[in-house]
């Protein structure tokens, strides 16, 4: 559930980005932090395990005001790199108000996106969250990979997507898809805290 902080007059609400190694998480943060407007995003924070890298950033939309005198934070989290410490990835899903999954779709990684799918919801459910129960949003990035290398879009929808949650083709390296599965993952979770229906996707990325 997000975080609210009556004080402060704050909802945090925590995003995570997942799916297997270099699959392009970190290339949709960094590409999101680069393109959000540079006065509502904090520091790109970084830090290292042995095993893998954890980045994350805040974001507050200055235009979205749907809980009356209540500003709304979006966290965004992802863990880079193998998923060898599970304990990490573990670490990183709790308490996410939303999950983006972010699929490889080239051919040889089909069986990587099915193992980071499986490990998720095991994940989650240490958590006692039941993945169908949570905002989620689908990726297929890499679209920019030679078609011969590639799985199409319905293959991997067929083979990743049971629950027909949103999904987008990307190629996060030059943005393409980016701003769309983040806006529709953050629009859900809004939806979900009870917001309007008004609530315009177009507040989550400003003028980009």
């Amino acid at each position: 559930m997000p975080n609210v902080d009556h004080a402060a007059r704050l909802i945090t609400c925590k995003l995570v980005y997942c799916g297997p190694a270099h699959a392009g998480k970190t290339t949709n943060l960094s590409f999101l932090h680069s393109a959000l407007p540079a006065d509502q995003v904090g520091s790109l924070t970084s830090w290292a395990t042995r095993f893998d890298r954890t980045l994350c950033f805040d974001y507050i939309p200055h235009e979205l005001d749907t809980f009356g005198a209540y500003r709304v934070r979006f966290q965004l989290y992802t863990v880079a790199g193998p998923s060898e410490n599970r304990a990490i990835h573990r670490l990183a899903v709790e308490g996410a108000d939303g999950v983006a999954f972010v699929a490889d779709s080239r051919r040889e990684r089909l069986g990587a996106n099915l193992e980071s799918l499986r490990d998720l919801h095991a994940d989650l459910a240490e958590h006692d969250v039941d993945a169908r129960s949570l905002p989620f949003v689908f990726q297929f990035n890499k679209r920019d990979l030679p078609e011969e290398q590639i799985l199409s879009v319905d293959e991997l929808s067929v083979a990743l997507n049971f629950r027909r949650a949103p999904e987008f083709a990307a190629s996060a390296c030059n943005g393409t898809g980016a701003m769309s599965t983040f806006r529709t993952l953050g629009t859900q979770v809004l939806h979900r805290l009870g917001a309007s229906d008004a609530v315009q996707p177009e507040l989550l990325d400003a003028s980009v």
